[in-house]
Formats: structure tokens, sequence, C-alpha cells
């Protein structure tokens, strides 16, 4: 199997592990988009998870407006239609919060994340074939999990209860060293804090060198305040991009 083929197989057993759990709340709504956006996550991985890459970037997990509604990380819809070129079907989880339903390529809403996130790789590589040339872009754990309040809550791993949050972790981390043997990365950049820590949990031992950008959700006062620029200050000081 090449590269691409053995994330596939790395990404389904992830999928049926994390997809077994069960969760309690605050809790209500677990969607997978491993799951029911199967078709996409696997064009993704097929186009652009071949070759060795120089830099991982890792995100958390799922936003209900990002890879929850195409199955790609960070997938703002936008992004993933006009710069990745990536279009597929996607199916629905089993059970919807009424708030955050999955429509795919017909969401109304944007990512703000992921716009950020492609939009900087978009302006300084070009074409995606430029920036997957070295790099790739996964999330630790690919869940969404969805409080059952009215506007149904977007919840992080952090929020899980202990017992459940380190049942996740372990198909998560397990995932993330298999991804790391495959891919051969020199460095895995944290998209945020969590998503740092999380790595170096789980690369302990490796190779890997690590660092962080800060993450570019609009509800970081920092990321609102030229994320970009930020990130590429940050990326460049540790040698990273030049």
């Amino acid at each position: 199997m090449n590269r691409a083929q053995q994330l596939i197989a790395a990404t389904r057993e992830l999928s049926a592990a994390v997809g077994s759990l069960k969760f309690s709340d605050p809790v209500a709504y677990v969607y997978n988009p491993l799951d029911y956006a199967r078709e996409m996550h696997e064009l993704f991985l097929s186009r652009y998870g071949n070759g060795l890459k120089r830099v991982v970037f890792l995100g958390m997990n799922p936003g209900p407006f990002g890879m929850a509604q195409t199955g790609i990380p960070f997938g703002e819809i936008d992004a993933v239609q006009n710069w990745l070129k990536i279009f597929g079907l996607v199916g629905k989880p089993p059970k919807e919060h009424p708030a955050k339903p999955v429509d795919g390529f017909g969401c109304p809403r944007s990512e703000v994340s992921g716009r950020r996130l492609w939009g900087l790789f978009r302006e300084r590589f070009g074409a995606p074939e430029n920036f997957f040339e070295n790099h790739f872009v996964t999330n630790f754990c690919p869940l969404l999990f969805v409080a059952g309040n009215e506007r149904g809550k977007n919840l992080t791993p952090e929020d899980l209860v202990p017992a459940e949050r380190d049942a996740v972790n372990a198909p998560c981390d397990l995932f993330l060293r298999r991804l790391a043997e495959i891919l051969e990365p020199e460095w895995l950049v944290g998209v945020g804090n969590f998503a740092e820590t999380a790595a170096k949990r789980a690369l302990a031992g490796t190779s890997v060198k690590f660092t962080r950008i800060i993450h570019p959700s609009p509800a970081s006062p920092a990321a609102n305040k030229d994320w970009a620029g930020k990130a590429t200050s940050k990326l460049v000081e540790d040698g990273i991009w030049e």
C-alpha cells in the first residue's frame, strides 16, 4: 500500500474505535464525519496524503461548520470546493441536534477557523499541490461533541468527563503515532495548545519536533488581530518556513 492507502486504513480503524464509545452529560450528540462523510475524507487522503511530509498541522476536533459538514479537517466549504477541489457525498450522523444539522455543501455557515487556516496556506503556496508536497493537516480527535441545550453548544474533548476523555485519547494517540510512522514528519505543529499537548503525549520518545501556533478560532481575541501574520512569524521563527 502507498502512504495514502495506509492513512485510509488507519483512519478506518480510528473511526471504528471512537464510533463504539459512549458519552454522558454534558455530551448529548456525537457526530463522526469519518463515518458519514467517509467518501470525502478518503478523497482528501487519496489526493493529498501520499508521500513523506516534513510538517503536519494538528487540530483538536471537527468544527460544526467545517469538518462536520465536509469530512475535511478545518473543512470550510469554500476552501474545500474552490481550493482543495474536493467534491463528494456527505451523509448524516444517526442523531442530529436541530441547531447543528449536517447539510454538507448546502451549509450556509462558514467555518472561520478553516477559512483562516486554508487561506494562509493558499496565500503562501498558491496551488494546494505546492502545500501538500511537504505538509499535511489532520485532527487529533475525529468526533464533534454537541451539548443538549437549545443552541447545541459545541463541546471540546476537554469538556468530557475524565474517564470518557481517556477513552477517546487512547485510539486517537494510537492513530497519531501511526500517522507519524506513515508520513515521517520532522515537525508537528499544534493548532492551539490542546493539539500540541496531545501530540507531545502521543509521540513522546519519537524524533518529531513540536511547536504550536495560536488557534484561528474567532473565540480567541488574539486570533482576530492578524492571525495569519502571527502564525507565519511563529513558523518562520521556528525554522519551519523561510
